[in-house]
Order: C-alpha cells, then sequence, then structure tokens
C-alpha cells in the first residue's frame, strides 16, 4: 500500500495543513504512534476548536493553547484512547471549552459535554461514526477555507500505517463497514490521528479494505489447515516475517477477524483455541 513518511516534525509548532487548518504534534512517538499525535487547530468563526488533545503531556497542551493564538471555544474528540484524549482534561482546565464526542464513550466515567450523533455539526463540523478501531471512533468532516472538504479520519484511516483493532473495543465488521462509509463519500484531504496529510483516496481505503480481507482469509485458510489452532499460532502462521515486538499487536488484530468470523458461523472458539467451521 503507498504508505506516506515524513521527517520528524518540528516540535511545538503548529503547521497549517490547510487553510484554516493546523497541526501540532505531541511528543508521543511510538509503534503505534508514529512521530506522535497529531492535534489540529482549526479556526472557529468565534475562536478555535482542537482536535483530539493529545497524550497527558503538560508541555504539548502549553504549546496548543500558545500556538491557538486565539481563545479555544471548543474541543472534539475522534475517540478516547488515552493517546488522544490523556491531555484533555488539562486542556479543558486551561480553556473552559466543552467537549463534543461520540454520545456512548468507550472511557469508563467519561461524559462528554456535547453527545454527538451520526450527522450531528457542531462548530461547522459534522461527526460521522465510523467505529472499528474503538466502538465510539468518529471521523469529523468539514470544508475548509479553500473549499476542499476535509475529513479528520483519525486512526480510521492513516497515511503512514494501518490501523489496529484491538477487541473488544475495536470490531473488525464494524471496521471494515466503516471503510465501506468512505467509499460512498468525496472527501478532498484525510487527516489522521498520526502521520502526515493525505490527499483523500478512495483507492488506499480499498486498498485497506482488500488488505483486511484478504488477512481475514489468510487466517481462515490457516485455520482449516490446522483444524484446531490457539492465536499465537496462527499469528506466527499469517504474520510471518513481522518484528518480535510486533507480534503482540497483530495477535489482537487476529482475535478481531476470529471473532468477526465466528460471528458469520465460520469458526468457534474451543478453549483457549479456535476451531473451524466450514
Amino acid at each position: 500500500m503507498p504508505f506516506l513518511t515524513e521527517a520528524e516534525p518540528r516540535r511545538g509548532v503548529a503547521t497549517e495543513v490547510v487553510s484554516g487548518v493546523r497541526r501540532i504534534v505531541a511528543r508521543n512517538p511510538g509503534a503505534l504512534t508514529y512521530h506522535g499525535t497529531n492535534t489540529y487547530l482549526v479556526d472557529l468563526p468565534d475562536g478555535v476548536a482542537v482536535v483530539d488533545p493529545g497524550p497527558d503531556d503538560a508541555v504539548h497542551v502549553a504549546e496548543t493553547v500558545a500556538a491557538a493564538g486565539r481563545p479555544i471555544t471548543l474541543i472534539l474528540l475522534t475517540h478516547t484512547h488515552v493517546d488522544h484524549v490523556g491531555a484533555l482534561a488539562a486542556l479543558q482546565a486551561a480553556t473552559r471549552a466543552p467537549v463534543a464526542a461520540w454520545r456512548q464513550p468507550s472511557l469508563t466515567g467519561f461524559r462528554p459535554d456535547i453527545a454527538l450523533d451520526d450527522g450531528v455539526a457542531v462548530g461547522g463540523i459534522t461527526a460521522l461514526h465510523t467505529p472499528g478501531h474503538a466502538a465510539d471512533h468518529v471521523c469529523f468532516a468539514m470544508s475548509a477555507a479553500d473549499g476542499r472538504a476535509v475529513l479528520f479520519s483519525a486512526d480510521h484511516v492513516m497515511s503512514w500505517s494501518t490501523s489496529i483493532v484491538s477487541p473488544p473495543d475495536g470490531h473488525m465488521g464494524a471496521y471494515v463497514r466503516s471503510l465501506d462509509r468512505l467509499l460512498a463519500r468525496a472527501d478532498d484531504l484525510y487527516l489522521p490521528g498520526h502521520g502526515p496529510p493525505l490527499a483523500a483516496s478512495l483507492d488506499l481505503v480499498r486498498e485497506l479494505r482488500a488488505h483486511r480481507l484478504g488477512r481475514e482469509a489468510a487466517i481462515a485458510e490457516a485455520l482449516r489447515r490446522r483444524a484446531v489452532a490457539s492465536i499465537p499460532e496462527l499469528t506466527a502462521d499469517v504474520y510471518v516475517g513481522l518484528a518480535a515486538h510486533l507480534m503482540p499487536m497483530a495477535e489482537r488484530n487476529v482475535l478481531a477477524h476470529l471473532l468477526k468470523l465466528a460471528e458469520e458461523g465460520r469458526v468457534e472458539r474451543d478453549g483457549v483455541a479456535w476451531r473451524a467451521l466450514s
């Protein structure tokens, strides 16, 4: 797949990615976060909206507030994984801005000030429920100042890598259906949760979908050959040559595929192992 790379971004600097939208990258690089979580600053008539405060990092919060240059009047969450929501409490304390997020958040004890339904707009930005990577994952759609159709694709479609789908919050069937939803749209630019901006490409979305279903077919075939197998065995069969430190994440994807196959009546759990049914 045609993934993008970029040099490590300047820390503490907000860079314009499209007219009226700037990106500041948090200092949380890693195997799942690339150079770090993208926090976006969106110009509104009455201030600035922040899309994803990022990880719990006082320096990043201070830099976000300073980079805004105007009052932060709204905070939008794409989902409640810690690398996106960790800084929320500190940012709200600094700005008193209300937070808008999916109406059924996955984070225990968290309730947004503005509970979003699918298709609801706030600050001229429309929520699209795209579960899969997380049950409460939403993308945000808006028209940039230059007229381009922008989608904050967060961790649903990223420019640098595929997404992890880790049950129980992650659901592979929902992830594929959410990819289908993007295929029915006509966006110009994706702004992911990690990695550089991506010219919206339905070809890439189709490749992501085909990659997932191809991986699923490989898992089903490996299980058919073995008849009964554990997740580590299937992961070793399918993710040949994968670095050892990435294997635990691959096992979560395999589990997500197996659960989808079980919902379709093609496999069943057999204790700690799995059994092929067809």
